[in-house]
């Protein structure tokens, strides 16, 4: 082939430019698959090979297929374009075989856009958020070229940058270019390339050498092997460029093995670009030789520390060296030698050809043009991106990335890789350049980010990436090679619940010798993640060390199954599932009332904390676990013996306690202290026990007579009871002999909603209103037309009331989705059955009555605006969209207070502003002496389980109060209770969905209050149980073997520890 001089390859371009291979005819349409890796791997050979063998069916000319490198939206690959002449391009994603044949026929064929199929459409996909926030510069010839012609290349302006150098400037123009550019190394320091190059051009000994370093090996991050799959040619013209700028005539492009695409594609452009003339003697017949030659790395991390990759292309082992003299000075061989990123590389032609003003137009004052980064981790949109310098963080997640899937919490970004740190979420709005990313305890690196959501613990990423360090450290200096791991071991006893006080301040000491003592740049960042998790996550290393908690449920030394850890009683559900599948009921509701003393409560109205975090949730929905707590206690009752009792206390003392309410805390704690010994006594103000649970909560959820069971039980456990009594004053109690006394009152007091014309007739109170209709009372009568407002589950409860109580048209009002409704799902999805109608994103402003009477409420229409620190979108107002809803009944159910009107300043209690009661949180004592409290009178509304195991603490603490004892909290892991062996299945896999529960018709129980929820049978409970993963199982026999315990795993027995 001839090769080529300035002249041929302007004409070459403009041949070219047609975008038609010689020969080929276009008139029919062109089709690009997508085939980088990702596309590969996600079947985008059988996509092209599809498309490929309907081309060859047609038999007509007049269709282009070619092959391209990825487009960028990884989480829609297999992808590919398709345009018909004089149409825009259209992106279709997720293809498969199928898929392909199908868009062939309909789209190529009949002109008919598939649209289930499509990403984007126009050029550049600017339809598209991902796209559309981009800017362009190197990546342009992204998902367009076939990386494999040159030809493409040439005709998107290709290699006229070389030309322009070779020609037009002088080499010390060409430096002087770059240096105005401001453009900086993209592969981890930014150090300016202008100055890089100008120390190397100064040096006189030769030769000189050009290395381009594709040796990328950051977890997450693929940017560099994407670049050289879909455009080795930029690469290469900015390598031959940056080598006249020095005065170089070799080149090496240093690329880990592990690419092959990468290498294939990159050697296959080389050997194009020596046939054209491009490289090799006389390039362009400007007297300037220049070659290259690619060298493969066995991916060993150092190597991408410059002096190691030198290194390891001498052949030699590839450890750092000292430093000064720099590479630029004495590098490969003693030889100047300019180490630039393959990125930063392909930017060089970019500036050349729009000049530096321009590329210095793009991004900040110290951070010039654009960054490639590859967006991975727990975002929707993961792909390569190409954004300007000084973006947002932001802007990057929500915009392009289209925020975190689930719409679970943004927690934190990492960037640098394992040099880098983790940057937390309150700044999201931090722009992504150099120095406000050094300045925030992270760096730029080579362009890899991470997205954390809320299940990511900050713990056991720092231990992940101090794991990926000490393995890949050389080994060379002492304070990387032995502090690498005493920070892996320190880091991995906090993880499995062995943190030891102290131990923040050795990692943070620790960090600080390596970071001034190693020799390189890796060395000296390998802290990094540490220090920015202990700077911005430090609580959550506490909560390991002290409370031996994983707020992300991840860390597997202390969280044996999530359900057990994240159910605020930590009940063993594994155990008693596995047991229900066996058939073993009575030994399940065993391990239930272990740590559950409201068993038959929690069956009806438990959150299902365990639910939420449940593993089966990932492949199908999540274990029933509140539907089989309530088949056993269906199943004990059914059997005609009623509950079983408690057992005796082991031990009798003379003090007494008095418990203030009967709610779920005031019953746990009563229950709790009868356990130990102590005489106690339920003082409640209303006639009936139970709290919210008998006033607040319908009998279509929790009939009353099962209610009643569950007190008896607690009675029969040694609890004296007393209703109808209210308490005035707490010294009255310490008067009357009682050594402590516990406030549990429970949340009973409805909150306000600030809002003009609230106290018209017809607003009524809807805590009043559910506990009148539990009592039998007389209740106000709603009319036809009511509405709510509210989310939770008191909204939801009054909601369905309503029907009940002969409402034609029961209306909820809440300001946000149904997404963030706090209120159960399925008591959501009951409600809907029943008629109830939601009305979201609206706001109430105003109610409107006359002669005092409520005839309408004023309502504005809200919007999801910008994303808080926690990921979630606040509620906007939508400015003059109020409008009118004509109600006869209105009942504001936003939250509850706890009614504490029986204290008074001289009691030393000291409330909130919440109207809460202020206590140790360790030891739950008030600030007056043996006086507790717990529940919704500390926490505000919470649930029942939250409220019981806050008790189970409370009672404790009034026994260590009592005995004398220091009133310290002891935290231990959480643990399994039993050892039961898991069931066996005959098939591999069974079903992913639950039974479906047996309810009464929405027709039949609009009209009554029975219960609604009939109950799972035997054979379905058993079934169902059978789902369980048993997650925590291989941890149970590890820990075993580490403790050498004495158990019979088969036999089912208890721990001994």
């Amino acid at each position: 082939m001839p090769r080529l001089s300035v002249e041929d390859l302007r004409r070459k371009r403009e041949e070219a430019a047609s975008g038609v291979p010689s020969g080929a005819d276009a008139r029919k349409g062109k089709i690009v698959v997508h085939m980088g890796t990702c596309g590969i791997a996600a079947g985008a050979r059988e996509v092209l090979s599809a498309f490929r063998g309907e081309v060859e069916k047609d038999g007509e000319a007049g269709i282009i297929l070619s092959a391209s490198g990825c487009a960028g939206l990884c989480s829609k690959e297999p992808t590919a374009a398709v345009e018909l002449p004089g149409a825009p391009p259209v992106l279709y994603g997720e293809l498969t075989a199928e898929k392909a044949k199908e868009i062939f026929v309909r789209h190529l064929q009949g002109g008919e856009i598939v649209p289930t199929h499509v990403v984007g459409t126009g050029p550049g996909w600017e339809d598209v958020p991902f796209f559309a926030k981009q800017l362009i510069v190197v990546l342009k010839n992204r998902g367009v070229i076939d990386p494999k012609r040159i030809d493409d290349y040439i005709a998107r302006g290709g290699y006229a940058a070389l030309a322009e150098a070779l020609m037009g400037m002088t080499p010390e123009e060409v430096v002087e270019e770059i240096i105005a550019s401001g453009l900086r190394g993209r592969g981890g320091a930014g150090f300016p390339t202008g100055r890089k190059w100008k120390i190397c051009r100064a040096e006189e000994k030769t030769p000189k050498y050009i290395i381009g370093n594709c040796d990328e090996g950051d977890p997450g991050a693929y940017m560099d092997r994407s670049l050289l799959e879909s455009d080795p040619h930029s690469v290469i013209e900015g390598m031959t460029i940056a080598a006249y700028a020095v005065g170089a005539s070799k080149g090496f492009v240093y690329v880990r093995t592990e690419y092959p695409l990468a290498i294939e594609n990159l050697r296959h452009a080389v050997t194009q670009a020596r046939d054209h003339g491009l490289l090799g003697e006389g390039i362009l017949g400007a007297g300037f030789d220049f070659d290259i030659e690619i060298r493969e790395g066995s991916g060993a991390f150092v190597c991408g520390e410059e002096t190691s990759l030198i290194h390891s292309i001498e052949g030699v082992s590839p450890e750092p060296g000292q430093r000064p003299p720099f590479p630029a000075q004495a590098g490969l061989w003693g030889c100047p030698t300019v180490i630039n990123n393959v990125e930063t590389l392909a930017n060089v032609p970019e500036v050349l050809r729009g000049g530096a003003d321009w590329f210095s137009g793009i991004g900040t004052s110290a951070s010039k043009g654009t960054k490639i980064f590859s967006l991975v981790g727990r975002i929707t949109n993961t792909g390569l991106i190409e954004v300007p310098m000084g973006i947002s963080l932001r802007e990057i997640i929500y915009e392009i990335g289209g925020g975190i899937p689930g719409n679970k919490k943004l927690k934190a970004v990492q960037t640098g890789g394992p040099s880098g740190g983790c940057i937390p979420s309150d700044l999201i709005d931090l722009p992504v350049d150099y120095e406000s990313l050094k300045e925030a305890g992270s760096m730029m690196g080579s362009g890899g980010m991470i997205v954390m959501d809320e299940n990511t613990c900050m713990v056991d990423i720092a231990k992940y990436f101090i794991q990926f360090t000490n393995d890949e450290s050389c080994g060379k200096c002492t304070t990387c090679r032995e502090g690498s791991e005493a920070l892996l071991e320190i880091l991995t006893r906090i993880s499995e619940g062995e943190g030891r006080e102290g131990d923040i301040e050795l990692l943070e000491e620790f960090s600080l010798a390596i970071k001034d003592a190693s020799m390189c740049g890796l060395g000296m960042s390998l802290p990094n993640p540490v220090l920015s998790t202990l700077r911005y996550f430090r609580k959550e290393y506490e909560e390991h060390i002290k409370y031996k908690r994983c707020p992300a449920v991840v860390c597997r030394g202390i969280i044996s199954s999530p359900c057990q850890y994240k159910c605020p009683l930590k009940t063993d559900v594994p155990a008693y599932l596995t047991l229900i599948a066996k058939g073993r009921f009575e030994e399940a509701l065993e391990v239930v009332r272990r740590t559950n003393p409201l068993s038959v409560i929690c069956g009806r109205v438990c959150m299902a904390h365990c639910e939420a975090n449940c593993r089966t949730r990932e492949t199908g929905e999540p274990l029933a676990v509140k539907n089989l707590k309530q088949f056993l206690v269906n199943w004990e009752i059914g059997s005609g013996k009623g509950l079983k009792g408690a057992p005796p206390p082991h031990k009798k003392y003379d003090e007494n306690v008095a418990v203030i309410g009967s709610g779920p805390a005031g019953l746990t704690a009563g229950y709790y202290l009868a356990q130990k010994g102590y005489g106690v006594t339920i003082f409640e103000k209303m006639p009936v026990l139970g709290g919210m649970l008998a006033v607040g909560i319908p009998d279509y959820r929790l009939p009353k007579h099962l209610l009643q069971m569950e007190i008896d039980f607690i009675a029969k456990a040694g609890v004296n009871i007393e209703t109808n009594s209210p308490i005035e004053n707490i010294d009255t109690l310490f008067k009357k002999g009682y050594k402590a006394v516990l406030i549990a009152v429970g949340a009973h007091r409805n909150r306000r909603l600030e809002i003009p014309g609230e106290d018209a007739d017809g607003v009524i109170d809807p805590v009043a209103y559910l506990r009148q209709t539990n009592l039998r009372e007389k209740v106000p009568s709603l009319g036809d037309r009511v509405g709510i407002v509210g989310g939770g589950n008191t909204a939801v409860d009054v909601a369905r009331t309503a029907i009940r109580k002969g409402a034609k048209e029961v209306i909820i009002l809440y300001r946000r989705t149904r997404a963030e409704m706090p209120a159960i799902e399925e008591e959501i999805e009951a409600a809907l059955e029943e008629g109830v109608r939601i009305e979201y994103l609206v706001a109430p402003t105003e109610v409107i009555s006359a002669d005092g009477r409520l005839k309408a409420i004023k309502l504005v229409q809200m919007r999801l605006g910008e994303r808080d620190a926690s990921g979630r979108r606040r509620p906007v107002p939508i400015e003059g969209s109020e409008f009118l809803m004509e109600l006869d009944s209105l009942l504001p159910a936003i939250s509850q207070d706890p009614d504490l009107s029986f204290l008074s300043q001289g009691d030393g209690i000291d409330i909130s502003r919440a109207h809460t009661v202020r206590v140790d949180e360790e030891t739950f004592m008030t600030g007056k002496k043996g006086v507790f409290a717990c529940g919704d009178a500390v926490t505000g509304p919470a649930d029942v389980t939250t409220a019981m195991a806050a008790a189970e603490v409370v009672a404790e603490s009034i026994h260590k109060y009592l005995r004398g004892e220091v009133l310290k909290r002891e935290y231990r892991p959480v643990r399994p209770s039993v050892v039961v062996e898991p069931i066996k299945l005959e098939e591999e896999m069974g079903p992913v969905s639950r039974p479906k529960m047996p309810k009464l018709s929405p027709e039949r129980r609009r009209s009554n209050f029975d219960e609604v929820e009939l109950g799972y049978s035997k054979e379905m409970a058993m079934e169902e149980a059978k789902r369980c993963l048993r997650c925590d199982w291989e941890m149970q026999k590890l820990r075993r073997q580490r403790e050498a315990q004495d158990i019979t795993v088969g036999n089912d027995q208890p721990f001994h520890k």
